[in-house]
């Protein structure tokens, strides 16, 4: 696993367990868990993860990652990023395609597809480490596990369907 990834799974938990209020703040907590990472590092992270800074019912503003925002088209090319750093394995059946990722880092996945706007794929649903693809009427599991592979930048990984 790249240092990247291990940081950007870090934020993601940081993220989720705490209230991370700036990049300052997080490049601190990062550091407590051993990772060094610059200010810039850790912006450019936060684009990648589509993290968004939300209001809390106290009225401070923390990082968040959303599971899906629908007015956010994710650009191909970070699309292309987010899969060639968190995607594994792809595998399809019929109309549906799983692909696996690090432990913990399922949603990520799922929202920067859900964002792509993808042809084929109608949603996801993600789990831990895995993120269920449904392929559309106008497609096949097959077809949409090959642009994914693709997008990954992996080999095949398997065809069940």
């Amino acid at each position: 696993m790249s240092l990247k990834t291990r940081r950007q799974q870090a934020i993601v938990r940081l993220i989720e367990q705490s209230d991370v209020a700036s990049q300052v703040q997080l490049v601190e907590l990062l550091s407590a868990d051993g990772i060094t990472a610059t200010q810039a590092t850790v912006s450019r992270d936060l684009d990648d993860l589509g993290a968004i800074k939300v209001r809390t019912s106290g009225g401070s503003s923390v990082y968040a990652l959303p599971a899906f925002a629908p007015d956010r088209v994710a650009p191909l090319d970070q699309l292309r990023r987010v899969m060639g750093e968190w995607v594994a394995e792809v595998v399809s059946s019929h109309n549906l395609v799983i692909v696996r990722t690090p432990p913990g880092c399922a949603h990520v996945v799922a929202s920067a597809l859900d964002r792509s706007a993808l042809d084929g794929l109608i949603g996801t649903v993600a789990g831990d480490d895995t993120v269920m693809c449904i392929a559309g009427e106008s497609t096949t599991g097959s077809a949409l596990a090959e642009r994914l592979i693709e997008l990954a930048g992996i080999e095949g990984s398997g065809d069940d369907g």
